[in-house]
């Protein structure tokens, strides 16, 4: 049960959340006309500092810092597979999103299927890149939630009932109200507060536990002895999986809207630049809560069986006082509610332009576009809390790991389309259907783990990477055969190259892309 203390510097936190989301309005203020491009990307305003802020509170979520430690506890070693993961998106970013910005900003794209719509020339492969985005990221908008409700549960200020229900309701309600009014500045602005709370948090938790436990040595030594010594090393029957997993994990991130939205809000390309180099620090952030995870089992915490994402919040509760717990309870709330905003702006922008003006109202005014946007992410985080309360954890998990595994279906419609426009769209379509059915397939074939046996041997890989392999053999054969067939394709509005430029270095003679 939480005390007075941990309440209070709790409710603190959330308050000081809830002031700053008052004043987004103020974040670059614009004497524009209301337009989706305002209410969605801040008017591509926002400075290195401001988007260093918001796209690491965004791709940083508060699932994942219960999740990474949560498999920590249980697993070991295999959950560190995260580290590589948030480093190799890294110079993924630096080179995919500033070059994404600069051609959304010269043509006015607002998101990820508008660019594919003016690429390809095809309505059809845009529409299944925006459904694509929205079905992948409503289950990752639940689990914002689930994290919240076992974090706060675990150190006790989550009441049970009605009573609890009706805390997370009132907790996104003032999300709502802020991003219905002012967009995607919202969230901007309370992530530079998830920033500084979570660093200081984690810092404290992190000196308080080598304090006690004697240094990181006998950490680790106390969890050998708990989880057993080998599951705190990588077996070689791990390391493929290991590696598919972080090389598919960083592919399928930047696919997802929500972090392309908080990557066009930027005020240009060398910002992101810029931002994808300083970005490690939230990488190591994530190794922090990683070895607390294995510091859990050092001390003997004992978490809930099935419920290891407790363990941290457990061992906070165990080893601090209670104001010190409450900013960390705070933190990773507010951490939950950075990038539960911008999922909610994204899937509405994609609704909004790639659905309802394409198909529904063509002629539909900047301002009208804004209005649908607001109902339509409003009604995503009811939706969201709605399938927290109806449906089983489980499920928003499950449908999580899925759409992890669709999302990186558009990878090459997208980043292989930033450098060449061969591929034919309906080859494009064609290996999307069978990269999407086949990932199903294995996840489910598995019983819901993104880990699968490729049906030789003992060798294990991710699923999203074995499906985007097939999706890719698909297109690329199908490109082939449609341009041998002579089947037409849109046209290019991009003024990109239709295939990667090779330059030829005036002293060497060597080629260089």
């Amino acid at each position: 049960m939480a005390d007075g203390a941990m309440t209070a510097t709790f409710l603190a936190v959330i308050g000081g959340a809830s002031l700053l989301a008052v004043t987004a309005r103020r974040l670059h203020r614009s004497d524009r006309l209301p337009s989706l491009e305002g209410w969605a990307l801040a008017d591509r305003g926002l400075g290195p500092v401001w988007t260093w802020f918001l796209l690491g509170g965004t791709v940083f979520t508060a699932y994942t810092f219960t999740a990474v430690p949560g498999l920590a506890y249980g697993n070991g070693a295999a959950a560190f597979f995260a580290v590589p993961y948030t480093v190799i998106v890294c110079p993924l970013a630096f080179v995919l999103l500033s070059r994404l910005w600069t051609v959304a900003r010269r043509h006015g794209y607002v998101t990820v299927a508008d660019f594919v719509r003016g690429r390809y020339g095809s309505p059809s492969l845009a529409l299944v890149v925006a459904l694509t985005g929205i079905l992948a990221t409503m289950p990752y908008l639940a689990l914002q939630l689930l994290g919240i409700r076992a974090v706060l549960t675990a150190g006790g200020v989550y009441p049970r009932g009605a009573t609890g229900d009706l805390v997370m309701v009132a907790l996104f309600a003032g999300l709502a109200v802020a991003t219905y009014r002012h967009g995607l500045r919202a969230p901007a602005v309370i992530s530079a507060l998830k920033a500084v709370a979570v660093f200081v948090s984690l810092t404290a938790v992190t000196w308080l536990v080598l304090e006690r436990l004697g240094g990181p040595g006998p950490v680790f030594d106390g969890a050998a002895r708990r989880l057993g010594s080998p599951a705190l090393l990588l077996s070689p029957a791990q390391q493929p999986a290991y590696a598919t997993l972080a090389l598919g994990s960083a592919l399928a991130l930047l696919m997802y809207p929500h972090v392309l939205t908080a990557g066009f809000a930027a005020d240009g390309p060398r910002t992101l630049r810029k931002v994808s180099v300083a970005l490690p620090a939230w990488t190591g952030l994530l190794a922090l809560f990683g070895f607390l995870g294995i510091a859990a089992l050092a001390t003997g915490v004992r978490a809930p069986k099935g419920g290891a994402e407790a363990a941290v919040p457990m061992l906070v509760d165990r080893l601090m006082p209670g104001p010190l717990a409450g900013l960390v309870f705070g933190a990773i709330t507010v951490g939950a509610l950075v990038p539960a905003a911008v999922m909610s702006i994204a899937a509405a922008t994609s609704f909004v332009r790639n659905v309802y003006v394409e198909y529904v109202h063509p002629t539909a005014t900047p301002k009208r576009q804004v209005r649908i946007a607001k109902a339509v992410s409003l009604t995503a985080k009811v939706g969201a809390v709605a399938f927290v309360f109806g449906l089983r954890d489980q499920d928003a998990v499950n449908l999580q790991l899925l759409g992890g595994v669709w999302i990186l279906q558009i990878f090459p419609a997208v980043a292989v389309g930033l450098f060449t426009g061969r591929l034919h769209p309906r080859a494009l379509l064609a290996g999307w259907a069978v990269g999407m059915a086949a990932g199903t397939f294995m996840v489910v074939r598995e019983g819901f783990s993104s880990i699968v046996a490729l049906g030789f041997g003992p060798l294990q890989v991710y699923a999203g990477l074995a499906a985007l392999l097939l999706n890719l053999t698909v297109t690329v054969a199908g490109t082939a055969v449609l341009e041998r067939l002579g089947v037409p394709r849109g046209a290019d509005l991009t003024d990109l190259p239709s295939r990667l430029p090779v330059r030829r270095h005036p002293e060497t003679g060597a080629n260089q892309p």
